[in-house]
């Protein structure tokens, strides 16, 4: 998917909340383990739920290889099911790979040709030949880890490099990456107040940001500091939508944690101009 059909979707729904799908067979609706295939009935209600409220999805890979084969059918099923019925949704595997460049080639051939997904985080940290592999492929997204919304980013990403905060390196020198144009970055919620800076390195980059909701990040303040021309963001919400009930009415109360999420989303999208 390009960008700028995930712009146009942003514009449509007003909206630019993506949906977690970190499915848990301890925390979804009991009734659901009844099912052949829990995890992809839970994701398919799910989706069919939010799909007009937002405008992606992010599964999270660790919630599905930890079930083994299990998992990584229910995965393929999802994103057959996404790809088949709401082919506009913008699809990000959230894998944070990152290995030598013959790894990454079979990482971006698994991921995006395999399974079709339309993006995948990596992590940064063994540089260009790693990222690389991953932006070569036409028409898909990298999604690097910049800054991340966890208390651990501080041991590492905020150190001096250069100069530079570290974040600030990998955000620089990976604008000289074959390929950058391709390139998206997390910036977590949770680190609201150096979403300015950075956006001022990437203006027009789009940023996928997780934290907002369960985790405790500002929407208001990711916006305020965040929003570009095109908008430019992907705000991620996974507990805070898809575990609001575990009773039989998880769907409808899905749907209002994210018609809520999307109602403030338009709001700060006409106040910005957008």
């Amino acid at each position: 998917m390009k960008t700028a059909q995930l712009v146009a979707q942003i514009r449509k729904k007003q909206s630019f909340l993506c949906v977690g799908l970190d499915t848990d067979l301890e925390k979804i609706p009991p009734h659901l383990l009844r099912e052949e295939d829990p995890i992809f009935a839970f994701n398919k209600a799910i989706i069919d739920a939010t799909h007009d409220l937002c405008v992606a999805y992010k599964p999270n890979m660790a919630f599905y290889e930890a079930y083994g084969t299990q998992g990584w059918n229910a995965l393929r099923k999802t994103m057959e099911y996404l790809n088949a019925h709401y082919p506009e949704q913008f699809t990000i595997a959230d894998a944070k790979r990152g290995d030598i460049g013959n790894t990454s080639s079979r990482y971006a051939k698994a991921f995006f040709e395999d399974l079709a997904f339309d993006s995948i985080t990596v992590a940064p940290y063994m540089g260009r030949d790693s990222v690389e592999p991953f932006l070569a492929v036409k028409d898909k997204h990298t999604i690097l880890l910049a800054l991340t919304s966890n208390a651990g980013a501080f041991d590492y990403q905020t150190k001096a490099v250069n100069g530079n905060q570290l974040y600030k390196e990998v955000i620089k020198v990976s604008q000289g990456y074959a390929g950058a144009e391709n390139l998206m970055y997390v910036v977590g919620a949770t680190k609201a107040e150096y979403l300015g800076e950075i956006r001022k390195m990437v203006p027009k980059a789009f940023l996928l940001v997780p934290g907002v909701g369960a985790q405790g990040g500002s929407l208001e303040e990711v916006c305020r500091f965040g929003l570009n021309g095109e908008v430019g963001l992907l705000v991620n919400s996974s507990r805070g939508i898809i575990y609001t009930s575990k009773e039989a009415d998880f769907t409808d109360a899905a749907r209002n944690s994210a018609h809520k999420l999307q109602q403030e989303m338009q709001q700060l999208l006409k106040h910005g101009g957008h």
